[in-house]
């Protein structure tokens, strides 16, 4: 018997609580997605997200007023109608939550055999299942070690940054913290842009024409945001600059674009559907679209790209387009999350 065994059995209270066995949790992290489509689940999560601070550079009491009086009165409708669009009707739930689950339950099951000990979940910034309740479970399993995998490629602070806020405020509640670690950017990481690059080959091979040109685009970002300095439009520049390499082809041929821009400040240009509409004007007629920023398909990539911008493509004289969905749980995605986990596991298990 190991001696702290033996200093437990022989010092511990007969009415101490439990203490399960040591293990190591992983929590997997995403933006976040509403419980339903309806104006109210809509409203409730928009002021969750708009309400942040990291994502509205505003001082809070003029924003509150903007936000709770004007936005919120019509955005939530407008939203869940482009929600609807996509959700997955079935599970009654949006795609984000659908493959973020699956994410979790695959990397267990890749892990299990090796690394008993580990245990996976997953949660989400603005919304439910929310990363404090998360957190608080897997330290209930005996999760005195947990990785925080915020599943953004390129780091920014409206995404990275806040999703390790909102654990940090979870934290600060507890009174036995678990030692925690956070995984960085992985922008240039070799297994990402080669699962990008894998993905990219075999979207266009099951094609039966060759596009013109391919556009990766990136979530927006205010300017102002990179001015002073945000890393994200250089992380979303390597990321295109290294798939570009990886692929063999030149500039023309792999653009660089932003979309979802809201409000009306100045956002990082190229904006997507501008660009795809000015394409389609001069000539260009085969249209291929990938989303690397996105590690899965949600209502931004879903909707506004394979929808809104496949729409704005055709109706100013396209042709032939196709969205190359997001690495999601295929397996050439699955490789990058379990590299990386791995990878900053190390000395953990």
């Amino acid at each position: 018997m190991a001696f702290d065994s033996f200093m437990t059995l022989q010092f511990t209270p007969e009415d101490h609580p439990k203490i399960p066995n040591e293990k190591v949790g992983v929590l997997l992290m995403n933006l976040g997605t509403p419980d339903g489509t309806d104006y109210w689940s809509m409203r409730r999560y928009l002021s969750e997200f708009l309400s942040d601070p990291r994502v509205i550079e505003a001082p809070k009491w003029l924003w509150q007023i903007i936000l709770q009086g004007i936005i919120l009165t019509t955005r939530p409708s407008k939203s869940g109608e482009a929600y609807k669009e996509i959700w997955n009707k079935e599970k009654d739930e949006s795609p984000l939550r659908t493959i973020t689950r699956e994410q979790a339950t695959k990397l267990q099951k890749a892990l299990a055999k090796d690394y008993p000990n580990v245990v996976v979940d997953w949660g989400w910034r603005y919304g439910n299942p929310a990363v404090k309740e998360r957190i608080e479970e897997l330290q209930k399993q005996g999760c005195n070690r947990i990785l925080l995998f915020a599943l953004y490629p390129q780091y920014s602070a409206t995404t990275t940054a806040t999703a390790y806020d909102k654990c940090f405020d979870a934290l600060k509640t507890m009174r036995w913290q678990p030692a925690v670690r956070c995984v960085p950017a992985y922008h240039d990481a070799p297994v990402y842009i080669d699962a990008l690059a894998k993905s990219v080959r075999e979207g266009i091979a099951e094609l039966s024409w060759e596009p013109d040109v391919t556009i990766a685009s990136f979530h927006g970002l205010p300017v102002e945001y990179h001015e002073k300095g945000d890393p994200y439009y250089c992380h979303c520049a390597k990321t295109t600059r290294l798939l570009r390499e990886k692929l063999g082809w030149s500039e023309d041929k792999l653009k660089l674009c932003f979309q979802s821009l809201f409000g009306p400040k100045e956002w990082l240009k190229p904006y997507t559907q501008p660009t795809v509409e000015e394409m389609a004007r001069n000539g260009v007629k085969n249209l291929v679209i990938l989303t690397p920023g996105f590690s899965v398909d949600c209502v931004e990539t879903l909707e506004e790209i394979d929808i809104g911008v496949r729409e704005a493509f055709l109706e100013n004289g396209g042709e032939n387009f196709a969205f190359i969905p997001c690495l999601n749980d295929s397996d050439a995605g699955m490789d990058v999350i379990k590299e990386i986990t791995l990878r900053e596991l190390q000395g953990w298990v």
